[in-house]
């Protein structure tokens, strides 16, 4: 003969558990008279047969008739309203699950009008925290039949859906603000986010209780990255990562010999941005070959040769020639040595700007 269950409760701490189901598996026999323990914190949706007749606040709860009617119809008169009847109880959390956090596991690609590239990779993290709005809804909508739902069962979820709504905010902002007035926007941003997000959070059952920005910041491989999804052609990149060479050599004078002897650095670097910036973003005429005049080495909008003297290499990254010199008999830069001239293939050139 199958258990009857006089008293119904979770005594645990709810800590990161949304929802636990009783019993586990299977259903419970239940009469008229049987009480539901909620505790502090807790709310219990009551499920006979798939549906859900009440919902139970924190205290004892006696089952009868008067506060769930639906049972009239569903037990009969036998034994004085007493005739055992199946269901399922779901203990639901209402506590707020603090603390939770999310990032950016990819940048986030915004406008930066008038700054750079005009494009920046974004990268961020934070907090954030929820809480259950709605029981029924809750347990109808997301955890199903399922005896156990944790906060680990739906943080991806949620974190997907504050970053879809993140990008939208940061498109928005930045269709009128460059990426450095977005450092000091960060509250304004977070409660952007968090009325954005809202209401797929109340679909869901639940109340997106707070949302922080801890730090929002250009990706520190922008350059590459915006390579790989074909944002910047292979020149541009090369001088890019030619300026970055150079500006962590100026950083450490002793650690090598030409290019990386970072002399005269600071020029180079401000010349091969300059030159970059350009070309991503259009010349202007007086940069333009005019008709009939060949480009010069190393112009934006113009190819290498295979073969490069010294010369052409110096002209290309806005170096000395002498660098660039040095560079090869150091062995940094493979050269082949014809007579007393240099020439530097451009596979050579690529090979070394890669290795940096």
């Amino acid at each position: 003969m199958a258990r009857v269950f006089d008293v119904v409760e979770y005594p645990r701490e709810m800590v990161d558990e949304i929802v636990k189901r009783f019993p586990e598996t299977g259903v419970a026999d239940l009469r008229i008279g049987s009480q539901v323990i909620v505790r502090e914190s807790q709310a219990a949706v009551f499920f006979r047969d798939g549906r859900a007749l009440d919902v139970l606040g924190p205290g004892r709860h006696t089952i009868t008739t008067a506060n769930i009617p639906i049972l009239t119809g569903l037990i009969g008169k036998l034994f004085s309203d007493r005739t055992p009847f199946t269901a399922e109880v779901y203990f639901v959390s209402m506590r707020e699950f603090a603390d939770r956090k999310w990032g950016t596991p990819q940048p986030i690609i915004v406008r930066n009008t008038g700054v750079g590239l005009g494009v920046a990779l974004l990268q961020g993290f934070g907090s954030y925290s929820f809480q259950v709005a709605d029981p029924q809804q809750f347990v109808t909508q997301v955890v199903g039949q399922l005896h156990a739902y944790r906060t680990q069962d739906i943080e991806n979820r949620l974190r997907t859906m504050l970053l879809s709504k993140l990008q939208d905010v940061l498109g928005e902002t930045t269709a009128k603000k460059n990426v450095l007035d977005l450092i000091g926007l960060t509250d304004e941003l977070s409660a952007a986010v968090r009325a954005k997000a809202q209401d797929d959070f109340l679909a869901l059952g639940l109340n997106l209780k707070t949302f922080y920005i801890g730090n929002l910041k250009p990706s520190d491989k922008s350059a590459a990255e915006l390579r790989d999804m074909g944002m910047l052609d292979m020149q541009t990149y090369m001088q890019l990562q030619a300026a970055d060479a150079m500006r962590d050599a100026a950083q450490n004078p002793s650690g090598g010999a030409g290019l990386t002897a970072g002399i005269g650095a600071g020029m180079g670097v401000g010349q091969i941005l300059a030159g970059s910036l350009a070309g991503f973003q259009g010349q202007t005429p007086s940069q333009q070959p005019t008709q009939g005049q060949a480009p010069a080495q190393g112009q934006q909008g113009t190819s290498l040769p295979e073969m490069l003297t010294p010369e052409n290499v110096a002209q290309y990254l806005n170096v000395s020639v002498d660098d660039v010199i040095s560079t090869i008999e150091s062995g940094t830069l493979k050269a082949v040595k014809i007579g007393s001239a240099y020439r530097i293939s451009r596979s050579a050139l690529d090979e070394f700007l890669r290795s940096f």
